[in-house]
């Protein structure tokens, strides 16, 4: 071995052979002690993929080499551990990319030795956009065949892409799980194919799905459920909103009827005495207004019953269940059905005196009663009126009578000879018939029948000689051919259904149809209904919350929207629902019990010191709104004799409010509100019940939205 301080003496051609030496032996220049070994160097190698979208993570491993301690640090360029703005790594290795993919959407992942901070190894990682998911897609209508198409899922970004049967449309980002878009969608169509779509990096489509297109929105779907109902649910909201509104209308004008059953009832308990059957005949009635299918006819049924008004305070309740039946099967037909089967009804009969009123002896003149009600109250007025129901005036400016008192005695004639049907609905052996046959119409005694001839309206006369039915069929008939009928029950069947104040064009539009349903018909009952909801007027508010028009909830309809809004069990071992007639009657309205012929309210009844006609509002008073805000109480605290409603914390509104309360009243503001609560009282009803259990929200915020004004009068 040449020795370093012995080769400083050497010449060049020494010191090259020396350099040869210790190449050629391994030398790496060690000290004194004869020849070393070469070390392997330590270093460290980190594998995983080199992709990795949002929303998932990337699992990273290191290797180390030539290290006893394999212990190691984790980087994203540079930064331990990563931040937010890079992405995060875990001591694991496991990788999370940032919210939002960075300006260079590469970041390099680094494994730092612990035991040798120089040695490291590293991977570069690209970050992609994620794969979108589409749960849900839903097509309200704006107007026409305009549509907001919401779409639900999961993966989507500010830039991702609504498409529509592959068309792309231009879209809000909402949420990463919320999207949304205007589509145009031609009238008729059913299949709207949905699909999201992220941009690069790592372009992605998500799965196709079909939309659900709502053919109304929640508000149009909700009020037309007020107005058709006796109270919109959720689930009908939304079938509503599906098959859209003149589709329900239809739909329900094909809903087979649901008839109180007759008396003895399934309700024996109940209906063992014959001489009170009153309360099981009320309590079939909020059974089949809450549960039954027909809806709409029940609800035009009841309007009905409150222009064309018996009560039980003096009929039996035997005929109330027969003359619900009734209404219920005319609802839908025509109004000349509605006129002739009220008539020869023995409830009606036996409430205005045409039962048993025979031809009266010379000099004296026939039971009147029903002859003026009919046309006072029930068909055509006192006066003449213009085809959008305001008065017709004479040169001197006075209202123009419709009827004289002549005309009266003339009907009432034309009306002698009727009394109750025998038991197999025939003709009596004898007049009067005492044995009451609540069930079937009225029938004709002919020799109790005044045969005279009779003078009628606009001069038409009925020649003397006829039968009972002819004269009953021709005086009928020129009730319901004069140009007052029209006008005079669409406005009242507008005010029951739609607005207290139709609009004289409102009420026109529609007394137009009952003269003509476009088909040369006169009186369908389907095309003046199907005009009613449908009118602007009536649909004005779907799209403006702020629309002036609609009615008070009476007590029967307000007490009966809150059982079907909120779903309720009946816990009466007898199945009698008759108990929420002693709570509505507390509010002055029992089913087929008004105080008098003029019904619990006339329609004509004004707000005192107002010019605003509110036939309900007649029922309204000091009193009763207290009442009604007990009522209130009991209803949302579960007090209510026969029956249980849930508002615990355990309920659907219940397991709404504790994941959010703003979502639960959201919610009670669909199911009384039409989705339009005012953003003030939704506000004011979170201060509210801030604080307080679950539970006890629920039933507070219940309690605050049907006392409210705006949800006593239905707008």
């Amino acid at each position: 071995m040449v020795h370093r301080s012995s080769c400083r003496r050497l010449s060049a051609a020494c010191a090259f052979t020396l350099v040869l030496a210790l190449l050629a032996s391994g030398c790496s220049g060690g000290g004194a002690g004869g020849g070393t070994s070469q070390t392997a160097q330590p270093s460290i190698t980190v594998t995983g993929n080199n992709q990795v979208r949002l929303g998932s993570t990337d699992a990273f491993a290191a290797s180390v080499t030539n290290l006893t301690n394999s212990a190691v640090t984790w980087q994203v360029n540079g930064v331990a551990g990563g931040n937010s703005s890079l992405g995060t790594i875990t001591s694991g290795g496991v990788y999370t990319p940032p919210a939002t993919i960075p300006s260079n959407n590469t970041v390099t992942v680094s494994a730092v030795s612990v035991a040798s901070p120089t040695v490291s190894g590293s991977a570069q990682v690209s970050i992609l956009n994620p794969v979108p998911s589409v749960s849900a897609a839903i097509a309200s209508p704006v107007s026409g065949t305009s549509y907001t198409l919401e779409v639900d899922g999961s993966g989507f970004l500010s830039n991702s892409q609504i498409e529509t049967n592959g068309t792309a449309l231009s879209t809000t980002y909402l949420s990463s799980t919320a999207l949304q878009a205007t589509v145009t969608i031609p009238s008729g169509s059913t299949a709207l194919s949905v699909t999201v779509v992220n941009p690069n990096p790592g372009s992605a489509t998500s799965t196709a799905i079909n939309a659900i297109i709502d053919k109304a929105s929640v508000a149009a779907a909700a009020r037309l459920l007020d107005q058709g109902t006796f109270g919109p649910t959720l689930s009908g909201i939304q079938h509503v909103q599906q098959i859209g509104l003149d589709a329900w209308i239809t739909e329900q004008f094909n809903t087979p009827d649901t008839a109180l059953a007759k008396i003895p009832s399934p309700l024996p308990a109940l209906c063992a005495s014959s001489n009170n059957p009153t309360p099981c005949e009320q309590s079939e009635w909020w059974q089949t207004v809450l549960t039954g299918k027909d809806q709409l006819r029940q609800r035009v049924a009841f309007a009905l019953s409150e222009i064309f008004v018996i009560s039980t305070d003096t009929v039996n309740g035997n005929a109330a269940v027969a003359y619900h039946n009734m209404l219920a099967n005319d609802a839908f037909g025509n109004f000349l059905t509605v006129m002739h089967d009220v008539t020869l009804s023995p409830g009606m009969g036996a409430y205005l005196n045409m039962l048993n009123s025979a031809a009266a002896p010379a000099g004296q003149i026939a039971n009147e009663n029903y002859a003026r009600e009919l046309m006072q109250l029930f068909t055509i007025g006192l006066n003449e009126l213009n085809s959008d129901g305001s008065l017709q005036l004479d040169s001197n400016n006075q209202p123009i009578p419709t009827y004289t008192q002549a005309q009266v005695q003339a009907f009432a004639k034309a009306y002698t000879g009727w009394t109750y049907a025998s038991s197999t609905g025939g003709t009596p052996s004898k007049f009067p018939n005492t044995a009451a046959n609540y069930f079937s119409p009225m029938a004709a005694v002919e020799s109790e029948h005044d045969t005279s001839a009779k003078t009628l309206l606009n001069g038409t006369v009925l020649p003397a000689g006829q039968t009972a039915e002819q004269d009953l069929q021709g005086a009928l008939n020129n009730i319901f051919t004069h140009p007052n009928v029209g006008p005079f029950v669409c406005k009242q069947l507008i005010q029951h259904l739609v607005t207290s104040t139709p609009s004289p064009a409102y009420v026109q539009r529609v007394a137009a149809v009952f003269a003509d349903n476009g088909s040369g018909v006169r009186g369908d009952m389907q095309a003046v209904i199907r005009a009613i909801l449908e009118d602007p007027e009536a649909r004005a508010g779907d799209t403006d919350a702020t629309y002036d028009g609609g009615h008070l909830r009476e007590p029967m309809l307000w007490l009966a929207n809150f059982m079907r809004a909120v779903g309720f069990s009946n816990t009466d071992p007898n199945g009698s629902y008759n108990s929420l007639s002693n709570y509505a009657s507390s509010l002055s309205e029992q089913p087929y019990r008004s105080p008098s012929v003029f019904n619990f309210f006339p329609p004509s009844y004004v707000i005192p010191q107002t010019k605003l006609n509110a036939p309900e509002f007649d029922l309204e008073n000091t009193a009763s709104a207290i009442l009604r805000l007990s009522l209130a109480d009991s209803l949302v605290n579960n007090k209510i004799s026969g029956f249980s409603i849930d508002l615990s914390a355990t309920s659907t509104l219940g397991q709404i409010a504790a994941n959010s309360p703003g979502q639960m009243v959201d919610t009670l503001g669909v199911m009384f509100m039409h989705g339009q609560m005012p953003a003030q009282m939704r506000s004011e009803i979170l201060n509210a019940i801030n604080g307080l259990g679950t539970a006890q929200q629920v039933r507070v915020a219940t309690y605050l939205v049907i006392t409210s004004s705006q949800y006593k009068v239905m707008h």
